[in-house]
């Protein structure tokens, strides 16, 4: 009988001793800024080729390409511009559709100078959002055939 107690005793002091050790730590972590903007592909070419006799050309029209964005921020928006001037004559277009709570644009004249295409943009996490692209040219245009680079940025809507 009075090894079971020895042992009983034994037994509760090291559960006593065991139950009292903690260790603690701090973590320390932060959420960046993050906006995030990606599209799909390039569109077809865009090809203006007829027009009705009297009238202006017949633009061109490509919906085939998709964006998609995230940010955690408030009150973002998308800038568009391309990398050169559009030739005599020409005029290039685009309309993005917006993500839930934000506003379009709607179709705009693409420049060298940055121009808004999408408005109010805030915590948003979607993709699959429609592009169009429109050519339009005039009587005026020369023959050409060129390409033009488009970038958007995601930028701050002050």
């Amino acid at each position: 009988m009075r090894h079971s107690f020895a042992v009983a005793g034994f037994v509760a002091l090291a559960a006593s001793s065991a139950a009292a050790q903690t260790a603690t730590q701090v973590v320390n972590f932060r959420v960046d800024a993050v906006s995030q903007l990606a599209v799909s592909g390039n569109p077809a070419p865009l090809v203006v080729n007829m027009a009705i006799a009297g009238q202006e050309p017949t633009s061109a029209s490509a919906s085939t390409t998709t964006y998609a964005i995230s940010t955690n921020e408030l009150n973002q928006k998308i800038v568009a511009s391309i990398n050169q001037d559009m030739p005599s004559g020409t005029n290039l277009e685009v309309a993005l559709a917006a993500p839930a709570g934000a506003a379009s644009r709607g179709t705009v004249a693409l420049a060298t100078a940055g121009t808004d295409v999408v408005t109010g943009i805030s915590t948003t996490a979607t993709s699959a959002l429609p592009i169009t692209y429109r050519l339009s040219a005039s009587a005026t245009a020369h023959v050409v055939s060129t390409a033009r680079t488009v970038t958007y940025t995601i930028v701050s809507g002050t």
